[in-house]
């Protein structure tokens, strides 16, 4: 005999039912969106901190890029775009995800500490620089404007001396961001931990980069004028002894025009020294603070 089944009628769900269950689904996928939205994704782009902070990284090293093809990138604009950077880092060393990179990944955050460091150490002997070739430039400017030979190979030695220190700062610095670069390199971004603190050291080789070619640019600048002033130096001091009348007129108005073109070259790097002035300082203190951030999370107070 073979077996009866009985039969079954489905029905759809009422209206009401209907749009509770998938309103309700729609609160609940909008509030599972809103919980992961804050928790860092595993794409450096979706996180807005995270995203600005690569947008800035690229800023600085464009400006870098610019400032090694193209003298005449201003110094001052580009250590405004070191002092951005480093307002991001300090932002986005606020996120628990980036607190918790910098205590986790103790590797990375060493290294990132002592990048600071060689930067802050970088950015005051860049100061100091720049107050010392400030008083040079003025010395020079006067010994120009009267004829004043010795005066003038005395400060043009001096400026040369702060010249070799620009450049050396430009290698410590280079230095440094080829370490930082390597070592964000080298980081595996398997996580979001480790993700994050390689976006961290690559914003250090960035600002380092950027360091490096406006010491470079500043330096530079100086020593086209202190070449300009030797020249003036040793015309001021061969001019007396010209043979005829017309030899010395002639004499007399290169140096006239040479000595003009100096100034004006001497007048462009006191400018950009005082624009350089305030912004090293803002640098200076915004790596500071970048550092003791680094140091508070990694030995939190008890």
């Amino acid at each position: 005999m073979a077996p009866s089944f009985g039969r079954s009628i489905s029905f759809p769900l009422s209206p009401s039912r209907s749009s509770f269950s998938s309103s309700s689904k729609g609160k609940k996928g909008k509030a599972s969106r809103h919980v992961r939205s804050i928790s860092l994704p595993s794409s450096r782009t979706h996180h807005p901190l995270l995203a600005h902070l690569h947008t800035h990284i690229a800023a600085v090293r464009a400006w870098a890029w610019a400032a090694h093809h193209q003298p005449t990138s201003s110094a001052s604009a580009g250590l405004a775009h070191i002092g951005a950077l480093h307002a991001a880092i300090g932002e986005v060393l606020l996120l628990p995800e980036a607190q918790d990179a910098v205590v986790r990944c103790s590797s990375s955050s060493e290294r990132l500490m002592d990048a600071m460091l060689v930067l802050a150490d970088a950015h005051q002997g860049f100061q100091e620089t720049l107050l010392s070739l400030k008083t040079d430039v003025a010395e020079v400017q006067a010994a120009l404007r009267r004829r004043d030979a010795a005066r003038i190979a005395s400060a043009t030695r001096s400026q040369r001396k702060n010249n070799k220190d620009l450049a050396r700062l430009t290698a410590i610095v280079s230095s440094s961001s080829s370490s930082s670069s390597s070592s964000s390199k080298t980081t595996t971004t398997t996580s979001s931990l480790d993700e994050m603190a390689a976006a961290l050291m690559d914003a250090a080789a960035a600002s380092a980069a950027a360091s490096a070619a406006v010491f470079s640019a500043v330096a530079s600048m100086s020593a086209a004028t202190s070449s300009s002033s030797s020249s003036s130096s040793s015309s001021s001091s061969s001019k007396k002894t010209a043979a005829t009348f017309a030899a010395a007129f002639t004499k007399k108005t290169q140096i006239t025009s040479s000595s003009a073109d100096n100034e004006d070259k001497l007048e462009d790097l006191a400018q950009c020294i005082r624009d350089c002035e305030t912004a090293t300082d803002m640098v200076f203190r915004s790596i500071v603070r970048t550092r003791v951030s680094l140091l508070n999370i990694r030995t939190p107070a008890i």
